[in-house]
């Protein structure tokens, strides 16, 4: 399978807090949360959407998991075809704490998470998918696990929250597979990592 990262990111790079709750995620004094609610057109919907449903499985980091979790016990989203999607395929998430996962068809992922996740690679099928989890997907960056990487970007600037990257952290160049703007300013770029930067030369 090829492991997808899909993450919503405002210009300044911030993730947290992004869905439609205000309270989603207060961590660290955080409260401007739910900026992404409402943003891009259908067209940006769809493509989302679509994202979804072409996944084989799903992996989340422990945090992302629960507040999936808790969106599937809605109704109202168990219907739609993003619920629909998460709650039939087979879900995996990178956690040493949980211990009872309460949505059906998963599995926790402890020990040596590289060889587990290699392991999933490997097996054939479309995409395993990583939504949100910003420290999982740090981790996955870091350990050259990723095949391509979706940035939603939202036209706003927060000036608060946990960004996707850090201040400081390894390097890594992208190459570009797609870009698209919509209506409303939202932009989708898709890329694959390409090893390591070039720099200047003194």
């Amino acid at each position: 399978m090829k492991l997808t990262t899909v993450t919503q990111v405002t210009i300044d790079g911030v993730m947290q807090g992004n869905g439609g709750a205000s309270d989603e995620d207060r961590r660290n004094g955080f409260e401007r949360g739910g900026w992404a609610r409402g943003a891009g057109d259908d067209e940006t919907r769809t493509f989302i959407t679509q994202t979804y449903q072409r996944a084989e499985a799903f992996l989340f980091g422990r945090r992302t998991y629960e507040l999936f979790t808790s969106w599937g016990s809605i109704g109202q989203m168990r219907a739609h075809p993003i619920g629909v999607a998460l709650n039939e395929a087979p879900k995996y998430v990178a956690s040493t704490t949980l211990t009872a996962p309460r949505w059906g068809d998963t599995t926790v992922l402890r020990g040596d998470l590289a060889a587990a996740i290699s392991e999933l690679k490997a097996k054939p099928g479309g995409e395993l998918q990583v939504h949100g989890s910003g420290i999982l997907t740090r981790w996955l960056l870091e350990n050259d696990l990723v095949d391509e990487m979706i940035l939603i970007v939202i036209p706003v600037i927060l000036g608060q929250g946990a960004r996707l990257f850090p201040e400081t952290g390894p390097d890594l160049a992208l190459d570009l597979v797609e870009s698209r703007v919509d209506s409303k300013g939202v932009t989708i770029q898709v890329y694959r990592p390409a090893g390591r930067p070039r720099y200047a030369t003194a």
